[in-house]
């Protein structure tokens, strides 16, 4: 994804304050779109001259959401001054001024971002126009790179309280080129994030318009990794998102929940605790601590076979962490009463602490219990399939009332939750933990039974055991003037794959992802359907197209194709298609590396420790780009579990 950087400027040939005519489209062509390129930048510029108040929709669109805007100040254009404002008024950073000669002035003013041109005869001068694009180009990196925390707008920096408008709010709703690109990009990861599939959202947050939707999509690909289990990977599109934007709340405290998953408490209790001073009134951020020191309070007691009365007793030296945990649940449920998953964890907490011979104030239980009561109660009211409503309510029933209220109130919360595996799964982890400390041992065992049966009937997601990925070379054609992978050598291909397949272990319960050209991919993805291995076949384009270049070009492309066929008839999942699921690839983005990099992608997303790639190369270049030397070190950026086979030692 390239930032977009919007020129304002004028155009065509105008008297410059001395008389003397400027040719700014010389200006845009030889300086600042070359400048704006050199940093990296795509760049849009309206392509006439308009009326004040007519500037085109589109280029409108570009001035308020482009990462970086560029006004040329040479003269005192009214349209230019216009945009300037307008930019000004909308944005609080991203802004760029450069004019070429003039009597007067109008940058300190502004903003410090600035830059003057040279000209000569109308033009950039040739003496001077390397070190002004460089300057320029310069300038525009380090402004996008500059913290979002830095406002470059006058309007901004004396109104330190104004807030400025959201991105999604900066949409005009007539209809424009970029509206419509972003309409179709938000639709498939809708698509991406319905169906759980983060190594597609992770393909397109690589292809938002503008920087700030890859933001969101970075949180998007965060949430579903975490939702898979893969709180690391997870972690890493959190990080780049703050990266982004330091103050992004959202992100701030999901990666708290990551660092806990992943053990790292004490990082996860500094990283809650700064959230709180920085939100001391937001019931999430209070939420967030009361959960690291809920874990990292279970942790010092937890212990692999120990028995239920070991970890009673164990559990009961632990009161004064279990104290630090009951705190920020209890600040939370006060800053928002209708925080029931606060309130709720607070009551089990502090009811926890008195059945292992803690002290608790009766009056705090029964405010909690009322409190946690009217939330959850009026929550449901308003969304009666919530489940996390009707499951604290249910909770809160196991914490005070009979056995029949339990096991009616938790048939209510399984039914809500509608075969959400995870949501279930989440319940069972907190009925254990009553369980393994003793807590109401008829209750618990009762709720822990419905909640456990409705997982048996809900299917639980697919995780492999290991994720494989295949690629190689296709099978020369019959014209190929260098021999790489000549059909003679496909036996000895075949018999070394499968040999890496035993080597490797490849069974029943693993994943193996491919292309499915003719060749090391079809090959692979044989020898794994074989061992009962899950197979997912992806191809860049539709089938028809696929088959037609990645098989029947090959040697013997008719027996490939059955053999395509074949081995598509028997998989549980058919082909999944690129440019169905992630739309056509942006402007300039080669249709085979994006497929290699959406594989990639879908193959982390389990995680990198499940990840082995099996690759036939010779070690060389491909016939062109998104090949098996693409692929190949696409993965070892990220692991070195690499399985190679070198066409050149098959003899």
């Amino acid at each position: 994804m390239k930032p977009h950087a919007f020129v304002a400027m004028p155009f065509g040939t105008k008297p410059g304050h001395d008389g003397v005519a400027i040719d700014f489209n010389r200006v845009f062509a030889e300086l600042l779109k070359p400048a704006l390129e050199d940093a990296g930048c795509e760049v849009f510029r309206a392509d006439e001259e308009q009326r004040a108040g007519d500037i085109r929709t589109d280029m409108f669109q570009e001035l308020l959401v482009a990462d970086l805007v560029v006004a040329d100040l040479t003269l005192d254009n009214p349209n230019v001054w216009y945009e300037l404002g307008v930019r000004h008024a909308l944005r609080a950073r991203g802004v760029v001024l450069v004019q070429g000669p003039r009597p007067t002035s109008p940058f300190d003013i502004y903003t410090d971002r600035k830059r003057r041109y040279a000209l000569s005869n109308g033009g950039p001068d040739p003496a001077t126009l390397a070190a002004d694009r460089a300057a320029i180009a310069t300038l525009a990196r380090e402004t996008l790179q500059a913290s979002t925390r830095r406002k470059v707008s006058p309007v901004y920096s004396l109104l330190p309280h104004l807030q400025q408008p959201e991105w999604q709010q900066l949409l005009l709703d007539e209809r424009n080129e970029f509206g419509e690109a972003h309409a179709a990009w938000k639709s498939r990861m809708e698509v991406a994030r319905q169906k759980n599939r983060p190594g597609d959202i992770l393909v397109l947050a690589d292809e938002t318009p503008i920087r700030a939707l890859w933001r969101q999509a970075r949180l998007d690909a965060g949430n579903a990794l975490l939702k898979l289990q893969q709180p690391a990977f997870a972690l890493e599109q959190f990080d780049a998102a703050l990266a982004e934007a330091p103050d992004d709340a959202a992100a701030a405290a999901k990666r708290v929940v990551c660092l806990g998953r992943v053990g790292k408490l004490e990082e996860a209790e500094e990283a809650a605790r700064r959230l709180t001073e920085r939100l001391p009134t937001d019931p999430e951020a209070w939420s967030l601590a009361g959960r690291v020191a809920k874990e990292r309070w279970i942790a010092r007691w937890r212990g692999e076979g120990a028995s239920s009365a070991q970890m009673r007793e164990a559990a009961a030296f632990e009161t004064a962490a279990l104290d630090d945990a009951i705190r920020p649940y209890h600040q939370a449920f006060i800053a928002d009463p209708r925080h029931f998953y606060s309130g709720i964890n607070s009551l089990t907490l502090h009811m926890l602490l008195a059945h292992l011979g803690g002290e608790a104030d009766q009056a705090v239980l029964d405010n909690l219990a009322g409190g946690v009561a009217w939330a959850s109660l009026a929550a449901a009211k308003l969304a009666p399939k919530d489940y996390w409503a009707r499951s604290s309510f249910a909770e809160l029933a196991l914490l005070r009332n009979g056995i029949d209220s339990v096991q009616r109130e938790w048939r209510h919360a399984v039914a809500a939750a509608t075969g959400d595996w995870f949501a279930l799964d989440s319940s069972r982890q907190t009925l254990a933990l009553l369980r393994d400390l003793e807590f109401r041992p008829a209750e618990t065992a009762a709720a822990l039974a419905i909640v456990e049966r409705e997982i048996a009937r809900t299917a639980p997601p697919f995780r492999p055991a290991k994720v494989l990925l295949g690629a190689g070379h296709m099978v020369d054609a019959p014209d190929r003037p260098v021999p790489r992978f000549p059909s003679a050598m496909v036996p000895q291909a075949t018999a070394a794959i499968e040999a890496l397949l035993d080597t490797i272990g490849i069974a029943t319960g693993d994943l193996a992802l491919t292309l499915g050209a003719a060749g090391g991919d079809l090959i692979f993805a044989e020898g794994c359907a074989r061992r009962g291995a899950r197979v997912q076949m992806m191809l860049p384009q539709p089938e028809a197209a696929f088959i037609e270049t990645s098989i029947m070009r090959s040697d013997r492309g008719t027996e490939w194709r059955e053999r395509f066929f074949a081995l598509k008839a028997q998989l549980k999942d058919p082909p999944r298609i690129m440019t169905d699921e992630l739309g056509p690839p942006p402007k300039g983005v080669n249709l085979y590396e994006r497929c290699n990099t959406w594989l990639l992608y879908t193959a982390l997303a389990w995680g990198v420790e499940r990840l082995r790639f099996v690759t036939l190369w010779d070690g060389g270049g491909g016939d062109g780009p998104g090949g098996t030397r693409h692929m190949t070190e696409e993965v070892l950026r990220r692991t070195g579990r690499v399985y190679r086979i070198d066409t050149r030692d098959l003899g």
